[in-house]
């Protein structure tokens, strides 16, 4: 079902947006991958993919406080690769600080990345996708998209404000194949988060096991971290059939974290 058609992730050249474009590349998509690092590690990451599975992968460096920038993602997908079947809007920044103390620049940059990003991707995605009959909308948020934390008042912000869009997108586009969904994952075992463990030992006088169990854990009911690959595989099933009727929804993953 997801052979040749196009995906577009941001956030896509570590962890979880790159867990979901291979998924999906897999599975026969072409990508458009996104995000910042080393220029060279990016293309031998873009080719790979193309090396691997036998698909087209194109890099765009858009800057997701940019909407110009993002507008010329799109031009640049339906120029190339003929127009956008999926979008995954992973691209997200953080930073902990008490509201009194937190830098307006800091609040303004996780704003614009973390959500409003989502809703310029959306804004060009969505008639695209409308006029091809057919599309899937995963907004990468939070289990901090249903409840909060203190010192992340940006990011919780962003993330209760992704899950608002995506339910009104998920309204707009019901009637035209279009779904629109959340994926709410709590702490994701990916290569940030390993090296944050012994920092955030050293900082708080704890050993990386109790770093790991008392506060990266602490409210997970597992006391498991979630894997990148898990999140892809329910990003992937949530662009499948069985799940098309599936809309509106923020599907948790965070090791029963909510649930209490």
């Amino acid at each position: 079902m997801l052979k040749n058609k196009v995906a577009v992730i941001t956030g896509s050249t570590s962890g979880i947006g790159e867990g979901c474009a291979r998924a999906l590349a897999k599975e026969g998509c072409h990508l458009v991958i996104n995000g910042f690092g080393d220029a060279s590690e990016i293309e031998a990451l873009r080719a790979s993919f193309e090396a691997d599975y036998g698909i087209t992968c194109l890099y765009s460096p858009a800057d997701m406080t940019k909407p110009d920038e993002i507008a010329e993602m799109f031009e640049m997908t339906v120029r190339e690769l003929g127009g956008v079947d999926i979008l995954i809007n992973n691209a997200g920044i953080q930073y902990v600080s008490p509201i009194a103390e937190f830098p307006t620049e800091k609040w303004d940059a996780i704003i614009a990345i973390n959500l409003s990003s989502a809703f310029h991707t959306m804004h060009h995605a969505i008639p695209i996708m409308t006029k091809r009959g057919w599309g899937r909308i995963i907004n990468t948020a939070s289990a901090h998209a249903l409840v909060a934390s203190p010192n992340k008042s940006a990011y919780v912000a962003a993330k209760h404000g992704i899950a608002g869009l995506t339910k009104t997108a998920a309204l707009e586009v019901a009637r035209d194949n279009i779904t629109v969904n959340a994926i709410c994952p709590g702490y994701v075992w990916t290569p940030l988060v390993e090296k944050q463990i012994p920092d955030t030992a050293r900082t708080r006088g704890m050993t990386e096991e109790e770093v790991i169990n008392d506060v990266m854990l602490a409210s997970a009911a597992t006391k498991k971290f979630t894997s990148i690959e898990q999140v892809a595989a329910l990003a992937l099933f949530l662009c499948g059939e069985a799940a098309e009727n599936i809309t509106g929804s923020l599907q948790v993953i965070d090791g029963g974290w909510t649930a209490q």
